[in-house]
């Protein structure tokens, strides 16, 4: 019996914008995503009959619904391999967080797969195989400070994001992502981040322009529904940070600290009133 352990990393995005519905119902968007430390450690193991998933949290699902679950049998099925694996998924990144915990771990199952089989499938070859799975696993395949176009298939590196602390707070609630795409296509007159204001920033190794220019326009349609946001995000500014924004759909809001004292003093400050906070590092690669 063979067995591997994969890291599988959160994402934030440092931009996120939103053109328009597609005719296949798909939103167009361009954002700029981050690897951060904050990660799960996914055990998988090869065995001789069918596909298991379990996770330290009971409630997830451990069928077809966990994108696990899915990935790996997306992977044999694409390399027509008659192999099968048992999956543990250790969580520590928050659930319906809009931190990509899900399609990091579908992304570290392909990659697993893919060294524990010898197969050497290119990381093309997999990101295609995850594009099926969800919009963000080619991303978390590659991991790093990346520009999604399209749905989130087209992608582009880009510049390093300066070395810096970065703090999460995850609220008590979760936001839906068909919930905050259907009221945003409702919404009229919607302010656009700007996106090339904060690629010029990654260029010149800029972290205060880069603060600066973050922006999700998401928050148009979820802060008014939950006020709490908006809370949160003054309240780590008045802790030092240099920039504050949610991630995805929400409901996490992550900040930027220049200053790590001042990172780790935030997030003992925001655990106590709102229960879920981490400081971070900025991860430049997933090594998959």
């Amino acid at each position: 019996m063979e067995t591997l352990t994969m890291r599988s990393y959160a994402k934030i995005n440092l931009s996120l914008d939103v053109l328009g519905r597609l005719p296949n119902g798909y939103h167009e968007i361009k954002t700029v995503m981050q690897t951060v430390s904050l990660h799960d450690v996914i055990r998988i193991t090869k065995r001789d009959v069918g596909v298991s998933v379990a996770a330290s949290l009971k409630f997830l699902p451990t069928d077809g619904e966990n994108l696990a679950y899915a990935a790996a049998e997306a992977f044999f099925r694409e390399t027509k391999i008659a192999g099968e694996a048992d999956i543990y998924l250790e969580k520590h990144i928050p659930v319906g967080a809009g931190l990509a915990g899900g399609s990091g771990n579908a992304a570290a199952v392909l990659a697993g797969l893919n060294r524990l089989y010898g197969t050497r499938l290119p990381k093309r070859r997999l990101c295609a195989i995850g594009e099926k799975l969800g919009a963000d696993v080619p991303y978390c395949l590659l991991g790093g400070t990346r520009l999604a176009e399209g749905i989130g298939e087209k992608i582009s590196r880009l510049p390093n994001l300066p070395d810096c602390s970065i703090v999460l707070v995850k609220p008590r609630f979760s936001v839906s992502t068909k919930w905050a795409y259907e009221n945003l296509d409702a919404q009229e007159n919607l302010n656009h981040p700007d996106s090339y204001a904060l690629i010029a920033a990654l260029a010149e190794g800029d972290l205060k322009g880069v603060c600066a220019a973050m922006g999700n326009v998401l928050e148009e349609v979820t802060v008014p529904h939950h006020p709490m946001l908006a809370v949160i995000k003054d309240r780590l500014y008045a802790l030092g940070a240099l920039g504050a924004i949610m991630s995805g759909s929400g409901p996490t809001v992550f900040a930027i600290f220049d200053d790590e004292e001042k990172a780790v003093e935030a997030k003992s400050e925001m655990r106590m009133d709102y229960g879920t906070a981490y400081v971070c590092k900025v991860v430049n690669s997933c090594n998959y």
